[in-house]
């Protein structure tokens, strides 16, 4: 206790001197919001550095994380995230849902981001799902292009809403 206390008292003693025999008793109150008042200084986290999957790593599987994923290797299966690269010689067989998707190598499969960028070494196969893209020069893909405000969530898609439509039209031929 009074090694805690003689830690303590410094700070009171040069704020107020007159405290310094009451403060013992509020010493205990007056640190607890000084950590507080610290706290939030040190609340704004630097972002982490992204998950890094080397070009030697093959992964059979989903992938989810809200912080950011830099492919090297090679992924099969589908993978959300916030900002995920997919390096020069990666290969990603499977979905990919993130805010923004930046493709230098290949993706087999649908691709939804709200900022999506193909560069010129991007090879995509599947459709693209996006509120704004970037398809530079040079980058191949076969696929289809949608824009849309909120392409994260599938409930919004228009591919859901346009199969109920087709079956009753199949039914109605038969």
């Amino acid at each position: 206790m009074f090694s805690k206390s003689k830690i303590h008292d410094p700070a009171p003693k040069t704020k107020t001197g007159s405290e310094t025999p009451a403060s013992t008793p509020g010493t205990s109150g007056a640190p607890a919001p000084k950590p507080a008042a610290e706290a939030p200084a040190s609340s704004p986290k630097p972002k982490p550095a992204p998950s890094v999957l080397s070009s030697d790593l093959m992964i059979k599987g989903n992938l989810k994380t809200t912080g950011d994923i830099q492919i090297e290797g090679m992924v099969d299966g589908d993978i959300r995230a916030h900002l995920l690269t997919v390096g020069e010689g990666a290969t990603v067989k499977g979905e990919i849902v993130a805010d923004d998707v930046v493709v230098n190598g290949r993706v087999v499969g649908r691709l939804r981001g709200l900022k999506v960028r193909l560069t010129s070494t991007a090879r995509v196969e599947g459709d693209i799902i996006h509120k704004t893209i970037a398809i530079e020069s040079g980058a191949h893909f076969e696929g289809s292009v949608q824009r849309q405000d909120d392409p994260l969530n599938p409930a919004k898609a228009a591919k859901p809403a346009a199969k109920p439509a087709a079956k009753p039209a199949t039914s109605a031929g038969k």
